[in-house]
């Protein structure tokens, strides 16, 4: 890598806004916070709205949408269309 041209890339503490379950990782983002982490280090932290911990897809609360009932309504738009005879 070139010297001097890239950011400072070190080990930082994520939380997560709703859950406040905290992450240990690198990164280059910066913050004025910082925590004192299980191995007595001190990381800058920063929060953010969504990690794995909350996102609905990893916890299993998203939703199914109903494809029948999105043909349905798209009928009930634009009209049903005839069928091909072949």
């Amino acid at each position: 890598m070139k010297k001097g041209i890239h950011p400072d890339y070190r080990p930082v503490v994520f939380e997560d806004a709703s859950t406040g379950k905290r992450f240990l990782t690198r990164s280059t983002a910066t913050g004025a916070r910082t925590v004192e982490w299980t191995d007595g280090n001190t990381y800058p932290l920063l929060t953010v709205d969504v990690t794995a911990d909350s996102h609905p897809f990893w916890t299993g609360a998203h939703r199914v949408l109903d494809a029948q009932g999105r043909v349905e309504k798209f009928e009930r738009k634009y009209g049903k269309r005839a069928r091909k005879e072949s």
